[in-house]
């Protein structure tokens, strides 16, 4: 077996699992049962955001090294899913490099999502958090406008700008020129909630929820650089806003509310997740699944609030719903949890806290920065212990099952 192109097939593998939006740990946990799949002596695998090695030694006392430097990522969890199951096919039947090229390639050459769905994704993601968040009809009207604005906009931007920053600005800017200005001539009457229902299909609160369940699992660096991407992509948004308000003046920050009718959170959440199921590009029921737990998270979130009033308690109880659910449709689809994790998670996601952070920062409003950072690293912390509890929870139960759950180099 010629072991360089083995290795070189497995870091294909790893690296289209990270481009695809694949958590660090599964790359790990996928390329170690890989590696020991095939017999290696010893096998050492190292993934952070950009970079993925291998290093192992072969069962002749050879010890190979590969490297691979990710530039850019996108999510694509149809892929991810596929890729997932080929893990699983290499390490049933441990094809050799020439066989191993070939699935991945199968899976890497699968049809694309239509051009049209992610218009409607948009559409569906940008207006129903919108409406979740306080706008009236005219103003859904508008969230149309700008989210279908970000799609062909965005479209074009991202073959020309790979700094998430300047992405973002120039999203952020040209969205809210596009509210500031709609409202000024009768179509809508709040600006701002608009724009944090847009601002949902830029921002990375996930990022910053990830980078901390990361930090809390001794994972410091791929954690740090997930916190700092999040921060760096908000910093885009705020600033492209805030430039905005200063051209145009006059405009002030008014806040957002939740709409005051617990059915249409529901339903607009609802509506607005199953849009970021298509946006991360998945497929099938999948898609209906994330709908449906996103619905039940913001119930069981918006019931615990009524009873006792605390975020904190409210989002992780609503957070561990999120990693129970995920956990039973990964094994009942025997597809990845982040799938039904990611969009089902997103009520919680503390968009709107890291917008008027960074807000408050460009505008020097120092009580709302300092206000809206503590509600902020509060949700992320309830999520990301929401989520361990299931981490462990999960690990409990596999191992009572006599199953492994994750793996490493000493597994």
């Amino acid at each position: 077996m010629d072991y360089q192109r083995l290795l070189q097939g497995i870091l294909d593998i790893g690296e289209a699992m990270l481009m695809s939006g694949a958590e660090n740990f599964r790359i790990d946990d996928s390329l170690y049962r890989i590696c020991k799949s095939y017999g290696f002596v010893k096998y050492d695998v190292f993934v952070i955001p950009s970079n993925i090695q291998i290093t192992v030694e072969t069962p002749d006392g050879e010890i190979l090294t590969q490297i691979r430097h990710i530039e850019s990522t996108d999510t694509n969890f149809d892929r991810l899913d596929y890729l997932n199951n080929l893990c699983r096919y290499v390490c049933q039947n441990k094809p050799d490099d020439k066989e191993l090229r070939e699935k991945y390639l199968e899976v890497m050459r699968r049809p694309q999502q239509k051009p049209y769905t992610k218009y409607f994704a948009a559409v569906m993601g940008g207006t129903g958090f919108a409406v979740f968040f306080g706008c009236n009809f005219a103003d859904a009207i508008v969230a149309v406008i700008v989210s279908l604005m970000i799609v062909i906009v965005g479209g074009w931007l991202s073959r020309r700008e790979e700094n998430l920053m300047i992405y973002n600005l120039i999203l952020s800017f040209l969205s809210e020129v596009i509210i500031i200005e709609s409202v000024r001539m009768g179509l809508g009457s709040h600006p701002e909630r608009i724009m944090i229902g847009i601002v949902m299909l830029l921002i990375s609160g996930l990022g910053t929820t990830n980078g901390i369940r990361e930090l809390l699992q001794r994972d410091f660096i791929s954690g740090t650089i997930n916190i700092m991407n999040s921060m760096l992509g908000a910093a885009g948004i705020a600033f492209g806003t805030a430039l905005a308000m200063i051209m145009l003046k006059g405009v002030s920050a008014e806040g957002f509310i939740l709409n005051h009718s617990i059915p249409i959170q529901l339903i607009s959440c609802t509506i607005a997740c199953i849009g970021f199921a298509f946006w991360f590009k998945i497929r099938g029921r999948q898609v209906w699944y994330s709908g449906v737990g996103a619905f039940f998270t913001w119930a069981i979130y918006a019931g615990v609030y009524a009873i006792r009033p605390s975020n904190f308690i409210a989002t992780l109880l609503g957070a561990v719903f999120v990693g129970f659910f995920a956990f039973i449709m990964s094994r009942v689809n025997r597809a990845p949890s982040t799938i039904f994790l990611t969009a089902s998670v997103f009520p919680l996601i503390p968009g709107p806290n890291l917008y008027y952070m960074m807000y408050g920062i460009t505008s020097n409003d120092k009580a709302m920065a300092i206000s809206e950072t503590m509600v902020l690293f509060e949700t992320c912390l309830a999520i990301a212990f929401g989520f361990l509890i299931v981490d462990v929870a999960s690990r409990t139960i596999m191992r009572a099952m006599k199953r492994e759950y994750h793996i490493g180099k000493h597994s």
